[in-house]
This record gives structure tokens, sequence and C-alpha cells, in this order.
């Protein structure tokens, strides 16, 4: 039987999406010192509002879809930053490297402006 995944979206600026497509589109990189914590966000809508910040500071900006292991998103809770459609998952920047453990499939780019 195979287990349940919660959706995910994330934008991103070049720089990363450069990396997350190093890997194969498999991991997210680590955070960077002042990057305490990884902010997936629960919707696509919110993706594309976050990405437009994005595209003006960086010029570009993609916003991306992947599935982890509900089990392990088990272990955080959706905060709410805003209205109600700005909900994100923080995830603390110590445990990337078990929540791209618990990625299922790869990381799609779903969307890229402009």
């Amino acid at each position: 039987m195979e287990e349940k995944t919660i959706t995910l979206y994330r934008p991103c600026g070049p720089k990363e999406y450069e990396l997350v497509a190093a890997s194969g589109f498999k991991k997210w990189p680590p955070r960077l010192p002042e990057q305490p914590i990884f902010y997936p966000v629960t919707n696509e809508q919110y993706a594309y509002e976050v990405n437009r910040w994005n595209v003006t500071h960086n010029g570009k900006g993609y916003v991306t879809r992947f599935y982890v292991k509900e089990s392990f998103m088990s272990n955080y809770k959706v905060e709410t930053v805003g209205s109600s459609i700005h909900t994100e998952w923080w995830i603390p920047a110590e445990d990337l490297e078990k929540l791209n453990e618990n990625i299922v499939g790869l990381i799609e780019v779903i969307g890229e402006e402009p």
C-alpha cells in the first residue's frame, strides 16, 4: 500500500532553481545561515503571489510543486501568515535533509515568470 503524500509548493528564484535542477529535481539545497526555516507553501495561488517578489528582485521566478510523505509532514504544522490563503509549512533548516529524503517523485516546475 502506497503511503499518502502532502502536496507542497515552493516559489524560488534563479539561484535556488539552479541548485534544484543540479540535483536532478530531487532535493532542495541547504539553507543559508540567514535562512533558519524552509517555507514551502500549501497552495498554488499563494506560491504565485510570492513568486512575483522573486521576479521583482531576481528578474525571474519559478513555481514548483512536490509531494512529501504525510507521515513526515505530520511533525509540522501549517502557519497562517496573512489572509486565509497565505499558509505555509515551517520546516527548520536542520530538518531539510530529512524532508528531502521524504520527497516522493521529483520536484516539478509548474510555472515560470517572466
